[in-house]
């Protein structure tokens, strides 16, 4: 998959088309290739500058009509990256210093103090005071400075999993998967509905199966396959769309399928339409996306803590942290859904002597890391943990989810505390009508944080803002009697979708007749 801001789609006619690479793009996928190999050893920094000449075109190629040499046009910016995103995946960069940069800079700072630096001169004799100290060169220690940056971290390896073609036939299956993260309902025929079901239980989706009425094709099943989000329910995540991304691989897998999703559009409702005839297909390589774990434990942990709905959305290996002059890589992240924020996780298992010492000195060294650490009963280290300022939960045999949501939820009120101070007390949004969690969203905050908050111009009316305006004039537009449906057209004409809250607001309650609908009467 793919980053959002990579997705290259087309809106025309109100629809929602993937722009896949071809053949035409084998070139430039072999010199992406072919850029990442030939800078292994170098800094990032000249590798970003190689790709940003890709992205612009290879310059001076041939003119076939004057055979003198030309600027060639300039490729897809996202083409070129994302292609680019897909191999940095592959990539190894590690800091090349031969002191830890923090503890050199550290000493050399407070070597040019004691020295007073102004002049060059004088700060070449505080590297030197430093270096002395630190018994390494000056040259050394002023590389060291900052080699943590992450345009001086050095390539240090690339082994890409693809040719050409076939890094042309993951971009364009990423691409495809990155179009289904805002998706709603994905509907699907597939002329091998039993993997296609299997993946829909094994990924915990919800679905229905509908039965087509004289469309059954030799290629496709009769039936087709409804998949829905929470957005019906509740609300949307982007744990439900990664999951309709991978579910993907499974439809593509098939010989002849056909997909159907409906995407928000930030906002705006569209249609996505994918078949066996698009160029997508699934690389023999395993797909980047797909999650491995290094224990029974890992996984169990992962799988169960998918099915809850917070906040938190669970992160594989997350990116490396310091620890002195290496790195430690934790088993997941926690990241807060409204805000920039994330707690890290490792799980301690029961492994040697050794390798427990070694991830105590890797913690013991961290530092500014919100770290939660689930620890084996029988390693008898919780406290040694505790005294790192790291959060220790003891476990024998499974994690227990609710421990960890317990902890995760103690961060969050302190969250939801910080951002309600930073909200005025009174809101007053322009909208007539507005739901709590479009208003969270538009200040980046989550509705909790709007609990205390004064809506003077709105009522709330369960999880909607409401003008007292709308709410009299939607009451003239009812009356006791009046089919449900009928009612609920009435509120969804003015945005209200809360039918329940709005019509007991309004002094009204529905007399079900059965599954099939019911009428609205006075309370």
């Amino acid at each position: 998959m793919l980053t959002k801001d990579l997705l290259r789609v087309s809106r025309a006619g109100g629809g929602y088309h993937p722009q896949f690479a071809d053949r035409s793009h084998r070139p430039l996928a072999a010199r992406v290739i072919g850029t990442y190999q030939g800078h292994v050893g170098e800094p990032r920094a000249a590798l970003e500058d190689a790709l940003t000449g890709l992205e612009r075109g290879t310059p001076r190629v041939p003119d076939d009509s004057s055979g003198q040499p030309r600027e060639r046009e300039a490729d897809d910016f996202k083409l070129a990256r994302g292609l680019a995103a897909l191999v940095e995946r592959e990539a190894t960069f590690e800091t090349d210093a031969a002191i830890e940069p923090d503890r050199a800079r550290r000493v050399a700072f407070e070597a040019a103090e004691a020295v007073g630096v102004v002049t060059e001169d004088e700060r070449a004799m505080a590297l030197i005071r430093a270096s002395e100290s630190l018994d390494v060169s000056a040259d050394d220690l002023e590389t060291a400075l900052y080699a943590d940056l992450e345009e001086r971290q050095v390539l240090t390896a690339v082994e890409p999993r693809w040719d050409p073609d076939g890094l042309v036939a993951q971009y364009n299956l990423s691409l495809a998967q990155t179009a289904l993260f805002d998706a709603t309902e994905v509907r699907v025929r597939s002329s091998d509905p039993k993997a296609l079901l299997s993946a829909i239980k094994r990924l915990r989706l919800m679905y229905e199966i509908r039965r087509l009425e004289d469309e059954r094709t030799d290629r496709l099943s009769e039936r087709e396959v409804i998949v829905t989000g929470p957005t019906h329910l509740f609300r949307a995540t982007r744990r439900y769309g990664t999951r309709f991304a991978r579910l993907l691989r499974t439809v593509a897998s098939a010989n002849a399928w056909q997909l159907e999703a409906t995407i928000d559009d930030r906002g705006t409702e569209r249609t996505l339409t994918l078949s066996d005839a698009d160029p997508i297909r699934v690389p023999d390589a395993e797909p980047v996306a797909d999650v491995s774990f290094d224990s029974g434990v890992e996984a169990d942990f992962a799988a169960r803590f998918s099915t809850l709905d917070l906040d938190w959305d669970l992160v594989r290996e997350p990116e490396p942290l310091a620890t002195g002059t290496r790195v430690m890589i934790p088993d997941f992240a926690f990241e807060y859904a409204h805000g920039d924020f994330r707690i890290y996780f490792e799980i301690m298992g029961f492994w040697t002597p050794e390798y427990v010492q070694k991830k105590l000195s890797q913690l013991a060294d961290l530092e500014d890391v919100a770290m939660l650490v689930a620890v084996d009963d029988s390693l008898g280290v919780g406290e040694e943990i505790a005294a790192r300022d790291h959060r220790a939960i003891p476990y024998s045999g499974t994690v227990r989810v609710k421990d960890v949501a317990d902890v995760l939820r103690e961060y969050e009120r302190q969250l939801v505390a910080e951002d309600a101070a930073q909200l005025p007390d009174t809101l007053q949004p322009d909208d007539d009508v507005i739901t709590l969690e479009a208003l969270a969203e538009r200040h980046g905050v989550s509705a909790a944080a709007l609990a205390d908050k004064a809506t003077p111009d709105h009522e709330r009316v369960g999880r909607t803002l409401v003008r007292p305006a709308v709410l009299e004039s939607i009451k003239g537009d009812l009356e006791a009697g009046m089919a449900l449906e009928n009612a609920e057209a009435v509120l969804e004409a003015d945005g209200l979708s809360d039918a329940s809250a709005i019509l007991s607001r309004l002094g009204y309650r529905v007399e079900w007749d059965g599954l099939a609908g019911g009428t609205i009467v006075e309370r």
